[in-house]
């Protein structure tokens, strides 16, 4: 690298750190009303959302019950894979199975994501 390529690296670097400094920073921190309870369930609920494949799987459960076997076919990952992704989302309370020996059949509960839109409300 040329020193003029290094230069041009350095300004760059320096356009990015600049500070708006029309935007008032909070001064008094304390006066902000916080709830530990509502934060561990936000966390928890972004927790089980955070991959993709479960944002898809939401998604096509939205639509209507689903098989799992379905969900395999459709989505191009292994089935263990899909079984996990499931799993994380049952137990978070974002979905339910019912089982249907040998098969399951998978719905979403409106109710959970009705719950997660109230707990980003407390962001505002």
């Amino acid at each position: 690298m040329t020193v003029k390529g290094i230069k041009n690296t350095i300004i760059v670097i320096r356009r990015l750190t600049v500070i708006d400094m029309t935007t008032e920073c909070l001064t008094d921190v304390c006066q902000i009303e916080l709830d530990d309870a509502q934060e561990q369930a936000l966390a928890a609920a972004a927790k089980a959302l955070s991959h993709p494949a479960r944002i898809r799987l939401l998604k096509i459960l939205s639509q209507g019950q689903c098989l799992g076997s379905d969900l395999v076919s459709n989505l191009g990952l292994a089935q263990s894979t899909i079984s996990e992704h499931l799993r994380i989302l049952r137990k978070a309370g974002f979905i339910d199975a019912e089982v249907q020996h040998p098969r399951t059949c998978f719905s979403i509960k409106p109710e959970a994501l009705t719950r997660y839109k109230a707990l980003l409300e407390y962001l505002d």
